[in-house]
């Protein structure tokens, strides 16, 4: 019987496992294509010579019986669910105008994470991260939207596939939403539509509620008031910039009611205090300096995780938590330990060593062709524009198509009418490198990397960037990236052109009842 803590796997532990075979055929070619992803990180290479030559990895062969079909084996069953596009905008985080009783009790119960973050601040690159416990850049999954996809580079293996070695079933539920910028076959990932076919075998769910995704709507029954929303001083506080926050806040509530529904399955089926539940965002909000920047709005996400019996209840912390260092919890507690290769850490491990620098990246989003890397400390923040000659808001069709408040702000810009830090966005170029000092200005609106006061400040977290970068082999920016993609002209449109874009939004948002009214079919928890 397990004895409810995972087996923390040294590296020579690993080499006595490694000569398993491969059950699962169609991950084998992993082990033979290193050499197709540029920048392979130095993790990586370090390991090639004693586990890649062996071809494939089993970490969950050694200490973890296969449950037999139909019998449980102590390990937990483990749920994550994935919310689209979400800030820690929950009333456990402080949040006071929106209402989320589901999460703020699925936190009261374990444990709430006030420094987590994705490591990219959009869906394709942040899941690809998180589906391996890698940084996006170091496997080569790191252009959001990948059209060519390569294999991953051994010996990195999906999350699932190693779960699914180590007797789990494994199920995609909700919106069956993957997104990876890598080879994969979905049906190897996730054999399972639904829990309920894991025949006595622990199971792992994956399940994304995808409403909290633009486009938002209006929910008359369980309002928001505009008036209560707090607007960051980045944007101009109108009645457009209100209404849009405040409907993305009804949204969040709905999918509160959506995480209940999944409570109250796991609940009734008898497997609540069974289950290891843990509550993430992909990224983080979709807004003007949030999804797509690496800004705070852009990667910082919630982060809940209950589990009765190992995780105390009631719990903060303040660590800073990649979600990639979800990841390794989730194949720690399933048994499987934290294979070297993994980037990310088990938070459940009190011999952990806690993160002195979160990074982040940002690369191609659509066709939008730009690249930053960021890194903080808890206290400052570094960004770092590898293309600085490109403007913030250059073209990108899905920010043009679904952010209201770009219009308005381009349309102030334009005119001449934004404060000095809601203008510093819409310039036509971007600073080489930013400072922010998160504790006195939380919102990221004074660059402090040209106050010689923080020179210090500025050279420490320049070179924990420069050497996390090489640890990860990232290929930076090549010439051909930096000529590609969308044009880059800026404005990307006339102020007429922003005028009549406006004025569609004032007229969807504000003459028409607060914008498309959703429909609230009670969706199930599959």
């Amino acid at each position: 019987m397990w004895d409810g803590r995972p087996p923390f796997f040294t590296h020579q532990a690993h080499a006595a496992v490694v000569k398993v075979q491969n059950p699962l055929g169609g991950y084998a070619m992993l082990s033979m294509q290193a050499n197709r992803v540029s920048g392979t990180s130095r993790v990586l290479q370090k390991l090639g010579g004693h586990l890649v030559a062996l071809g494939f990895v089993v970490f969950a062969a050694v200490g973890v019986p296969k449950p037999a079909v139909g019998e449980g084996d102590g390990r937990p069953n483990i749920v994550l669910i994935l919310a689209e596009d979400l800030g820690p905008d929950l009333g456990c985080y402080g949040v006071e105008c929106v209402d989320t009783p589901n999460l703020n009790r699925l936190a009261s119960e374990g444990i709430l994470y006030r420094n987590a973050h994705t490591t990219s601040p959009v869906c394709s690159t942040s899941r690809s991260a998180m589906m391996t416990g890698m940084y996006q850049n170091a496997i080569g999954a790191h252009q959001h939207r990948t059209a060519d996809k390569k294999p991953l580079p051994a010996p990195v293996t999906p999350f699932p596939v190693l779960l699914q070695q180590a007797g789990y079933f494994t199920a995609l539920m909700k919106s069956n939403k993957l997104d990876l910028n890598f080879e994969h076959d979905p049906a190897a990932l996730f054999p399972g539509k639904d829990w309920s076919e894991a025949g006595g075998r622990p199971f792992f769910a994956q399940i994304t509620l995808a409403n909290t995704h633009r486009p938002w709507h209006h929910y008359p029954n369980r309002p928001v008031d505009p008036a209560k929303v707090v607007v960051p001083p980045y944007y101009p506080d109108t009645p457009l910039t209100r209404r849009d926050i405040a409907n993305g806040l009804e949204e969040v509530q709905r999918m509160d009611e959506l995480v209940g529904e999944i409570l109250d399955r796991l609940r009734q089926e008898g497997v609540l205090d069974k289950t290891l539940i843990i509550f993430l965002g992909d990224n983080g909000r979709c807004e003007v300096r949030g999804k797509q920047f690496l800004y705070q709005q852009g990667t910082h996400v919630p982060l809940i995780m209950r589990w009765p019996g190992t995780i105390p209840a009631g719990k903060v912390s303040d660590e800073l938590v990649s979600a990639i260092d979800v990841t390794a919890t989730i194949t720690a507690a399933a048994g499987v330990g934290v294979p070297p290769w993994m980037q990310g850490r088990d938070l459940l491990d009190p011999r952990r060593d806690q993160r002195e620098y979160l990074f982040t990246a940002r690369d191609k989003m659509d066709d939008t062709h730009d690249a930053m890397r960021a890194c903080q400390d808890g206290r400052f923040k570094y960004i770092l524009n590898l293309m600085p000659e490109r403007a913030y808001c250059q073209y990108n069709e899905y920010k043009e198509r679904q952010y209201p408040i770009l219009a308005l702000l381009n349309v102030m810009h334009l005119e001449g009418r934004l404060s000095p830090e809601q203008d510093a966005f819409m310039q036509p170029t971007k600073p080489r490198e930013e400072l922010y000092d998160l504790r006195d200005d939380p919102y990221e609106t004074r660059n402090l990397a040209d106050d010689p006061r923080y020179a210090d400040v500025l050279e420490r977290m320049r070179k924990a960037l420069a050497e996390w970068r090489q640890e990860i082999g990232d290929a930076g920016v090549s010439e051909e990236f930096r000529r590609g993609g969308w044009p880059a002209d800026y404005p990307t449109k006339s102020l007429e052109a922003w005028r009549e874009k406006l004025r569609e939004w004032e007229a969807l948002l504000l003459r028409e009842g607060g914008g498309p009214i959703a429909s609230q079919p009670r969706a199930s928890a599959s």
